[in-house]
């Protein structure tokens, strides 16, 4: 059940495809409620709070202090209060146990026990806002619940599951042709090669450098010969400059936010100065999202759009106010505070808030200052390439993602965390800020492996690898000026051959469980204590994670460990990879282990009376046989087991559940056997393995 309460007059954010009416009464659970969305909620000693979506800290949420706003924030640390994206949705699990969307396009705050522990509060300038409150009897049928609310998730084409290879500073198409070649000669598997900010003609949206990429039409062609893909970058912000097509259209057709006076707004980003489109206004968002046809003319078939808070080097304004400030002191003894000052007038031109308030969308007929809609901005640009995509090619998948998002653009696209570092402690982040993601909708989503800023070890690509082959998004990516990451830069290079190889194996399990997920409104990454609410140390685990239906995860993710101890609700199947990611199986017991590890091995674990499917070895997807399948399986007291599978092209709209495969396995006196409806599905290797042994 859904319950629907409207406040003031909510600005359209269509994050929600369900029409419900709106209540009378008043909240359920909250102590009061006033005009200005202050809401409290008494929390119980043992009250988890779960969601935000992209957010910092652990699974449960409870203790600390969070800002839904979209921001560009780099440095990702435990203090941090906002992200990239907004992502207003709560799940409470206490006494009372239910699910709470706060559908606002402007910064609410959640004070979830930080001012006190016992006190969850809700918070926000705007008077305008919905809230849904989501009433189901278990936290699974409250995500299902709430995720039919809100629409179903994007799904990528199965390329997307691939090894992706990224990084700022890739200038010309020999730099390409070499991530190619170097892969090829260490066998080190590879699906597609992004494209950062020097592609483009000195910063600008849909173009090309013609001295840097002479044919781009032929290394696109070049690469997809091998099975590769080029993905390029899109960023928000539109150069100031005559002739330049996108410019000369948008300020032709008013385009472009406005500032005070009814100007083009001028920020900065990349090309220096820069008008924003205005992504409110669905002629816009039309007019952009048809700019993509320029790449996919070129063979194109993935985008990431970056700098969509917006992110804001400067305004004039701003810049003005800090070059004031610093000419008044000039001259002056600069004591502590004026030292002071002056970092913060020159750190804080930077997407500081008052440039929010400066510019303006003219949303059909009104004008909207931009701080009510910050929120919105980065998932209507997604919007805008996703519904220009598919005018450009309806029956095709395309490669999608983003850095900033709202609930509702889950179903236009994924996203990839942001700016991180290569820090132990973003690794551990990585992992478990997957659950939340899942629980606002955004299924196809990672972090960058191995860091994007910092200098990253061979130890940390190592254990980041080994928990990134189980994330939709697989992708290195590194920032200018940072050590070179690609994976043939290390001197055990072999290893990681191996590990991406049995990546590809995986894509069978991993990509029938995310169609599922995003069809049936589940998710692919769970926390424990979805599945084993009644267990109280499984409840309060956040650095073992269920994958998918059949699969547990415990990553390894501190730096020099020699092994961890793992919980297991249930008795399991241990997989275990060595070195050469050959496989040993043990079935332990549930409770407590101790399990030890070098630095290049791990462990996967298989739930009982579930079943793994593996396909071929392979160097991208192209590669891949769908039809042979190798099945590995925990069976207690011999009961046969079952799978619902699901395949299909991977690159076209048509995606139908109703097609999934039933597998069965059961055992014939010595051997296990597995059938399936489908003739043409061949299974290779059969391994499964009971408690009664």
């Amino acid at each position: 059940m859904i319950k629907k309460y409207v406040f003031g007059n909510p600005f359209p954010t269509d994050a929600v495809v369900l029409d419900i009416d709106a209540c009378p009464e008043s909240i359920p659970f909250f102590l009061h409620e006033e005009i200005n969305l202050d809401l409290s909620y008494l929390l119980e000693k043992s009250t988890c709070v779960y969601g935000l979506g992209e957010s910092s800290r652990g699974i449960n949420k409870r203790g600390y202090l969070f800002h839904s706003l979209c921001s560009d924030t780099p440095t990702h640390t435990p203090d941090l209060n906002s992200m990239y994206g907004a992502h207003n949705f709560l799940l409470i699990n206490g006494s009372d146990r239910f699910g709470l969307f706060i559908d606002c396009s402007e910064q609410v705050t959640f004070d979830i026990g930080y001012s006190d522990y016992s006190e969850l509060r809700i918070t926000s300038k705007s008077k305008d806002y919905t809230i849904y409150i989501i009433l189901e009897e278990t936290l699974k049928s409250i995500i299902s619940s709430f995720r039919n609310l809100i629409g179903e998730s994007y799904i990528p084409p199965r390329w997307a599951f691939g090894y992706q290879q990224s990084r700022w500073g890739y200038k010309s198409d020999s730099d390409f042709y070499e991530i190619v070649e170097k892969h090829k000669t260490l066998d080190i598997p590879l699906e597609s090669i992004y494209m950062d900010i020097d592609y483009m003609e000195d910063y600008k949206d849909f173009t090309i450098d013609n001295s840097r990429f002479p044919d781009f039409g032929k290394l696109v062609r070049d690469l997809q010969k091998d099975g590769i893909k080029l993905v390029p970058i899109i960023d928000a912000g539109v150069k100031i400059e005559k002739d330049y097509l996108i410019y000369e259209e948008g300020i032709k057709n008013n385009y472009f936010c406005v500032d005070a006076s009814n100007s083009p707004f001028v920020a900065a980003v990349w090309p220096g100065r820069v008008h924003f489109p205005d992504f409110m206004n669905a002629e816009v968002r039309k007019w952009f999202g048809e700019k993509y046809r320029f790449l996919t003319d070129f063979g194109i078939e993935g985008f990431w759009n970056d700098m969509n808070e917006p992110a804001i080097f400067y305004s004039e304004e701003g810049l003005k106010e800090a070059f004031d400030y610093l000419d008044s002191i000039r001259n002056s003894n600069i004591g502590i505070q004026e030292t002071f000052a002056m970092k913060e007038a020159i750190n804080g031109i930077a997407n500081n808030p008052k440039d929010y308030r400066r510019f303006f969308h003219h949303i059909k007929g009104q004008t909207v200052v931009h701080e009510k809609v910050h929120n919105l901005y980065g998932y209507m640009m997604t919007r805008s390439a996703s519904e220009g995509l598919k005018k450009i090619n309806p029956s095709k998948r395309f490669l999608l993602f983003s850095r900033s998002s709202y609930i509702g653009m889950h179903r236009y696209g994924g996203i990839w965390t942001g700016d991180n570092s290569s820090w132990w402690e973003h690794l551990l982040l990585n992992i478990k800020m997957m659950p939340s993601l899942n629980m606002c909708g955004f299924l196809y989503c990672g972090a960058d492996l191995g860091g994007f800023g910092s200098n990253t070890t061979y130890d940390l690509m190592v254990r980041w690898l080994q928990f990134g082959i189980f994330t939709p998004l697989m992708r290195n990516h590194s920032a200018l000026g940072t050590r070179n990451q690609e994976l043939y830069q290390f001197s055990s290079s072999r290893y990681f051959s191996k590990l991406l190889k049995f990546r590809y194996q995986l894509i069978p399990y991993l990509y029938s469980e995310y169609i599922k997920a995003a069809k049936l409104n589940t998710l692919f990454f769970s926390p424990l204590s979805f599945e084993y609410s009644q267990d109280s140390l499984a409840v309060s685990i956040e650095d073992q994670l269920l994958v998918g239906d059949s699969l547990m995860i415990a990553p390894l993710y501190i730096q020099n460990s020699s092994g961890r101890y793992v919980y297991l609700p249930e008795q399991m199947l241990m997989i275990r990879f060595d070195q050469q990611m050959k496989k040993t199986y043990e079935v332990l017991s549930e409770g407590h282990h101790y399990l030890s590890f070098s630095l290049e091995e791990f462990a996967l674990f298989i739930r009982p009376n579930k079943l793994l499917v593996l396909g071929n070895t392979a160097n991208n997807t192209g590669e891949m046989d769908h039809t042979s399948l190798e099945l590995i399986g925990f069976s207690s007291n011999l009961q046969p087991l079952q799978s619902l599978y699901y395949t299909d092209d991977g690159i076209t709209t048509d995606i139908d559940l109703n097609t999934s495969i039933q597998i069965t396995v059961v055992k014939e006196e010595k051997n296990w056997v597995a059938t399936s409806a489908d003739p043409n599905l061949k299974f290779v290797e059969i391994t499964i393995l009971s408690s009664d042994l």
